[in-house]
């Protein structure tokens, strides 16, 4: 089976990303190793620390290794958003594949001094470290921030020379949770474009890029739910940073929890004597599965890269 690190250049040496999708329970994450299956899809399934502290330290890695074993791909277990060097420390000793430190709040000395600390530990186990650098706008899970702050093409190099992070999660315009824009969906091409400059043939990451797939927004409205106003980012635009960039991850986290909502609601709704939860359970596993193979294929291009 293919290695992470296989992907991490095989990914911008033939133009497609890894989806990185967020779980928070068995059913989520059958689904995501469902889809990528169909699509014949490597992927990562991410854990944030609100769900990493939900699943519980004991069960994260058993149902994790359980399912890529079942399943048999290539299918890698990332620390989203790490916020301290314990966290992170807590996710390379439980055996993850791959952790995120988050410093983005920090200066940029803090953020260089945190991120290098995660770093040398990391990598004596040959875990890889994702590090951020700018601020995106939005709120979901524990992350939460009123504006943008366009990462630096220049001090993205700096960081990357002090720090030796594998990747870096760069902020162009994407925005955390589902209410991304209140205008036009706009992504910062040219301050990509500047960052590839800087850092050529570096994997670069984008965060908040759901795009809030509508139908399934009707869905939970229609059925009980208020999640008005919800707008994500345009597939073209993330086809393009995926196919014509240095994009060789991108984050999935809203839009799984809306279909899961979406499948849950309607479910719910148009049986009101139900008390049996893998019914529903049973169909948003499958409408995940169809979700995510469908990214992957129209999104990510990582179709058949098994």
């Amino acid at each position: 089976m293919k290695s992470l690190e296989f992907y991490y250049k095989d990914c911008l040496k033939n133009g497609y990303a890894l989806g990185a999708y967020n779980f928070v329970n068995l059913e989520i994450l059958k689904g995501i190793c469902s889809g990528c299956l169909m699509s014949k899809s490597p992927c990562l399934a991410s854990v944030s620390e609100g769900a990493f502290s939900y699943l519980g330290e004991d069960f994260v890695m058993p149902i994790f290794r359980t399912a890529k074993e079942h399943y048999n791909l290539p299918i890698f277990l990332h620390l989203d958003h790490g916020k301290s060097f314990e966290m992170c420390k807590k996710a390379v000793d439980l055996g993850f594949d791959s952790v995120m430190i988050d410093g983005s709040g920090l200066s940029f000395e803090k953020n260089v001094k945190l991120t290098k600390k995660v770093v040398d530990y990391a990598h004596k186990k040959n875990v890889f470290v994702e590090a951020e650098l700018g601020v995106l706008a939005g709120v979901e899970d524990k992350i939460s921030a009123s504006e943008h702050i366009y990462t630096d093409p220049k001090q993205a190099k700096l960081f990357v020379e002090k720090t030796g992070c594998d990747s870096l999660a760069v902020a162009i315009g994407t925005s955390h949770g589902a209410y991304k824009f209140k205008g036009d969906a706009i992504l910062r091409f040219d301050i990509l474009s500047e960052i590839e400059k800087e850092l050529p043939n570096f994997p670069l990451v984008l965060h908040g890029a759901s795009t809030v797939p509508q139908k399934y927004v009707e869905e939970i409205n229609k059925f009980g739910g208020e999640v008005t106003g919800a707008k994500g980012v345009e597939e073209k635009l993330l086809k393009e940073a995926t196919t014509k960039h240095n994009i060789f991850k991108i984050n999935t986290d809203t839009d799984i929890r809306l279909v899961y909502f979406a499948v849950l609601r309607k479910h719910l709704f148009k049986n009101k004597n139900n008390i049996d939860l893998r019914k529903f359970n049973n169909e948003a596993i499958k409408e995940i599965a169809d979700y995510v193979s469908k990214r992957n294929e129209d999104i990510f291009n990582s179709v058949n890269r098994i």
